[in-house]
Formats: C-alpha cells, sequence, structure tokens
C-alpha cells in the first residue's frame, strides 16, 4: 500500500512536472540551478565523515558512518542524465547507503557529457574501481547506482568483464537507464503516469552522452550484449516509471544468461524514490533492502 507520504510527493512531482517547459534548458543553465540546490540538501548526521580523496586522478569523496564496516566499500555512481550530477546533491541519501550496508561508500565524479562525452564516464569507473581495489578486497565491493548512474554501473560491470579484470562483489541497480536506443514499451504506456520524467528530454541527453557513438553499444546500454558472468544483481524499479522496462528487460535478459539477479518493481515508486528517503517511507524501506541484499551477497569476513 502506497504511504500517504508517497502520495503528496507523487501529487507534488505531477504539479512540478506540468510546468515543466519541454524545451530543453542549456545545460550550463540546469548546472548552476543545481549549485543552489546543493546548499538546501540536509547535511548528514553527527558521526558521518566526509573525506575528498584523489582516486587516480579523479575526485572523489568517502562517507564513513558509525556503522561502516572497514572491510566494506560502496562504489557509487551518480544519475543526472550523464551531463549533471555532484556529491552535495547526493549527500543526504550515500550516509543512509553507507548505514544500511554498513560499508563506507566512494562517490566519484566521473566526466560529464556533452563536454566529455562517451566512452569518458566508463574510462573513469574502471580507473576509479582499479584504485579502489588495490585497497579492498573486490569481493568486499559493491557497484551501486540511479538512473544514469546505474546504467553506467552496468556498462562498466561488462567492460571490465571483457577486459578480464576481476568483478566486484555485487551491483544494485536504482531506477536505472539501461537502453539509449530508448526502445522500452514503458517509455510510452508510462508516458503520462510517470509523475516526474518527460520522455521528451531523453533523445537529447542520449545524443549528448553518445555523441554519435552506437545507442546499442553494450558499453553504453548495457541491455544490449551479452551479461553472463556478471555479479549478483538487485534492481529496483518503481512501476509507473517511463524507465521500468528497461530494469525489467535487463533482469529477464540476465536471468536467461545464468545471472544471479532479483528485480523490485515497487507500486507508484516515483523515479530514484530512494533520493527522498527522508521523507518517503518507502524510500527508507527501499534502501534496507539494498543493505540486505549485499549482506547476502558480499563476502563476510572470517572470525
Amino acid at each position: 500500500m502506497t504511504s500517504r507520504r508517497a502520495k503528496l510527493l507523487i501529487a507534488c512531482l505531477r504539479f512540478l512536472k506540468k510546468r515543466q517547459n519541454r524545451t530543453t534548458m542549456p545545460i550550463q543553465v540546469i548546472r548552476r540551478r543545481l549549485e543552489y540546490l546543493e546548499h538546501v540538501v540536509p547535511l548528514p548526521p553527527a558521526g558521518t565523515i566526509t573525506t575528498a580523496i584523489d582516486a587516480a586522478g579523479i575526485n572523489a569523496f568517502r562517507i564513513t558512518v558509525p556503522q561502516s564496516r572497514i572491510d566494506r566499500y560502496v562504489l557509487f555512481f551518480h544519475g543526472g542524465g550523464y551531463v549533471v550530477g555532484s556529491a552535495p546533491l547526493y549527500r543526504d541519501f550515500t550516509w543512509r547507503l553507507a548505514v544500511a550496508a554498513q560499508s563506507r561508500v566512494l562517490y566519484f565524479d566521473y566526466r560529464l557529457a556533452p563536454e566529455y562525452p562517451f566512452p569518458a564516464a566508463i574510462e573513469d569507473s574502471i580507473r576509479v574501481y582499479h584504485w579502489l581495489a588495490n585497497r579492498c578486497d573486490r569481493r568486499r565491493i559493491a557497484f551501486i547506482g540511479d538512473s544514469s548512474g546505474g546504467g553506467l554501473a552496468l556498462g562498466t560491470l561488462r567492460k571490465l568483464r571483457d577486459m578480464g579484470s576481476h568483478l566486484p562483489g555485487a551491483m544494485v541497480a536504482m531506477s536505472p537507464w539501461t537502453d539509449l536506443a530508448l526502445s522500452g514499451q514503458s517509455l510510452h504506456s508510462n508516458a503520462e503516469a510517470d509523475p516526474m520524467m518527460n520522455v521528451s528530454l531523453l533523445p537529447k541527453l542520449a545524443n549528448h552522452y553518445l555523441a554519435g557513438a552506437d545507442s546499442r553499444n553494450p558499453y553504453a546500454s548495457p541491455l544490449y550484449g551479452d551479461p553472463r558472468g556478471l555479479p549478483p544483481i538487485l534492481l529496483q524499479v518503481g512501476s509507473d516509471e517511463i524507465l521500468r522496462d528497461d530494469a525489467v528487460r535487463m533482469a529477464e535478459k540476465a536471468k536467461a544468461a545464468g545471472c544471479d539477479v532479483e528485480i523490485e518493481v515497487w507500486p507508484r515508486m516515483p523515479h530514484a524514490w530512494h533520493l527522498y528517503a527522508r521523507i518517503l517511507p518507502e524510500g527508507h524501506q527501499a534502501i534496507q533492502q539494498i543493505g540486505t541484499f549485499l549482506d547476502r551477497k558480499l563476502l563476510r569476513t572470517r572470525n
């Protein structure tokens, strides 16, 4: 049953969506507006330590909470359509993830499109992962990403596998964008139901990131190609999202390839509802589910 707070949030998101101008704003304008928003994102609770890190030449932040185990890491791939994203925008989420996963979280700033199109983000992700895997048992590292970050994390796994690199212990994708060819039926069937996302904006975002690359390249669109050999995967998506089928089809394909994959389709939840955990019970519950999944799948320390 959808909580009262979720119903109120969905109503607000619908109102804001209707007021949006469907003509895409210049990316620099969007980035400036998000910089203002960074100042109103709540600070994490006392006991949370955020440390700026140079991860093989890439800006990163390590988030540690009292519950964090020193032998466990989450490598977090932020969303933002491959064109925006910053650590302050996620600071009310990353500490919650650290608590639920009982881990340290490493957020990193991969290069953004259109200035740095595909495969720049993949290259940065691989660099950071190798840096982290040299400091922590890779079987105790989890990849987690939301939206385009979920697609980037899955694409990075594919690339690492094809390179012959050792893979992390688990992967979680929240409302992932896995198909930049935009072939999912839910893009149309959920166009009105989705309280947050405008399907008309996705082609331009995809073009910014791809910059002429094949939209079915499995490193850019992990729905395509062969997923066999990937680590255990949890996919979470809202039933009314335009990206619902990106997650559902990804799960079906991974299962058919023999992967250990779980999918949760949450009734009526908006895109990446986890980020509203401060006010949304379902957001808190979904993050807890992630923690439970990782506790089952990541290598445990022997006593």
